[in-house]
């Protein structure tokens, strides 16, 4: 495994995971959301232009996607943009709130082949869910749960993914998550808050405690291979026994994000000016930049352990992730803000309030004016 890792870290001809948020637009506003969506960009990839880059794709036999938002079904082009795919040899994994599966939507799902939906909810409860996703969201992802299984998707294409972000609220559900997903013969996949987007405003507030990151590493290594990770908990390996999986910052060397627009950044966790490689549009398309750009060259050089250099743990944690480092304000050869060494709290309190970096882009809806009340005379 470590001789694979090292290799990984050099980058690969094409990405391994390979993320493509389809639209900015959405129907909820979460707190915690990566890219701040809710208003779609109207410089969006057309029709056209999506398809030729699924072309590319199919060309450096890239495998599979994940699509997301944004929520990827408000595109009138969503089942097209996913038959031409599927029709290019290239798996479709995409993220929803559900809002917009019904019973019609689930069986034209569950008859597509090499698909995989992730369901997203953030609380087995409505009170839990809603105060991070929105009001009536929680209802609204049971009932896409339900028309999946009223329509044989497990049956026929195997578990869709029920897929959380931990906060410090939901991490005693934990048990009640894998229960639910049981339920319905899905499979649960629970992943790290990143300070990215909306959520650099609110993870000083929902990332969890540094006993309840604890509490999240006993879990994953008692229910690990049943749960997927996506690899987010790496830095957690500083507590001993690693934890299933990869465990290394793939950014720019394995996995890298194409957004609504066809920028290109070294993951979807890093939707900053920064870590832009490069854009589809460009001459040369996804493949040039994926091979040439000169920030993925960088992020495939070694790199310094920088503080973490006289930790015992540096090789067991990778020094942690890039994205929560940088949107609170640390080097990125500093500590991880959730080291669980505690040497992230202590880098935190010297960082001067306001200081951290803004994510670039943000699609937030407007907030709503103010009823305006009229006095009769």
């Amino acid at each position: 495994m470590t001789a694979l890792v090292e290799q990984l870290k050099g980058g690969l001809d094409a990405p391994i995971c390979l993320t493509w948020e389809l639209t900015y637009a959405c129907n909820l506003e979460c707190v915690h959301c990566l890219s701040s969506s809710g208003r779609r960009d109207p410089r969006e990839l057309t029709t056209d232009e999506a398809k030729a880059v699924l072309d590319e794709l199919h060309a450096i036999q890239v495998f599979y996607i994940n699509i997301g938002g944004g929520e990827p079904m408000i595109r009138r082009d969503f089942f097209e943009l996913v038959d031409y795919a599927i029709g290019r040899g290239i798996g479709v994994k995409f993220s929803t709130n559900g809002a917009f599966i019904d019973a019609e939507k689930a069986a034209r799902l569950t008859a597509m082949d090499y698909l995989d939906i992730q369901i997203s909810l953030d609380g087995t409860d409505a009170t839990t869910n809603d105060a991070v996703r929105g009001a009536g969201s929680y209802d609204t992802a049971r009932r896409a749960m339900d028309h999946l299984a009223a329509a044989g998707f497990v049956e026929r294409n195997g578990p869709f993914k029920i897929s959380v972000v931990v906060t410090r609220h939901n991490v005693d559900q934990l048990d009640e998550f894998k229960a639910l997903a049981d339920s319905y013969g899905a499979q649960l996949r629970v992943t790290r808050l990143r300070p990215s987007g909306r959520g650099a405003d609110t993870w000083h507030d929902l990332h969890p405690t540094n006993d309840q990151q604890r509490q999240i590493y006993r879990w994953l290594l008692a229910h690990g291979e049943q749960v997927l990770t996506g690899d987010s908990f790496f830095h957690l390996n500083a507590l001993g026994e690693p934890l299933p999986g990869l465990n290394l910052c793939g950014a720019g060397r394995v996995v890298c994000l194409i957004d609504p627009i066809g920028d290109v950044y070294a993951c979807p966790f890093v939707i900053h000016d920064q870590f832009k490689a490069g854009s589809v549009r460009d001459h040369g398309g996804f493949t040039k930049v994926w091979r040439e750009s000169t920030l993925f060259r960088e992020l495939r050089e070694p790199q310094s352990a920088g503080a973490c250099a006289s930790c015992g743990s540096y090789d067991a944690c990778q020094g942690g992730c890039m994205a929560a480092k940088f949107f609170t304000g640390l080097p990125l050869d500093g500590p991880d803000p959730e080291c669980v060494g505690g040497d992230g709290e202590l880098a935190l309190a010297g960082v001067t309030a306001g200081s951290a970096p803004r994510p670039s882009l943000d699609h937030s809806k407007p907030p709503r004016p103010a009823p305006v009340h009229f006095i009769r005379k």
